[in-house]
């Protein structure tokens, strides 16, 4: 099993930046696959980025060249840097793991854009 820990959540002004972490109990090496998704209020959850064990990244269109994830394999932690926040980037964002065929959440975390 593996437990997610996400934070750098907040509150930042259009056009601000934030990173978000998620610390993983496992080694993510060894994980297939990590990443992050969203949920705003009324919408279902969506994919916002994710990196495979060979660190090969995808993004949702919305997010493309504003958003880059990375790892720290050492610390075992997983990055999403968020530039260019938009009014529209306001949700919940919840670190996800696939491992050995199953899928791992973490609690998640706000991140709310506001002027």
């Amino acid at each position: 099993q593996v437990q997610l820990v996400e934070s750098g959540g907040g509150l930042v002004q259009p056009g601000g930046s934030l990173r978000l972490s998620c610390a993983a109990s496992e080694r993510i090496f060894s994980i297939y696959q990590m990443g992050w998704y969203r949920q705003a209020p009324g919408k279902q959850r969506e994919l916002v980025a994710t990196m495979t064990s060979s660190g090969s990244p995808a993004f949702a269109a919305s997010v493309k060249g504003r958003f880059t994830i990375s790892r720290d394999n050492g610390l075992n932690t997983v990055y999403l840097q968020m530039n260019s926040l938009k009014l529209e980037d306001t949700a919940v964002y919840y670190c996800n793991a696939v491992f050995r065929g199953f899928t791992y959440w973490g609690q998640g975390t706000q991140v709310t854009v506001s002027s």
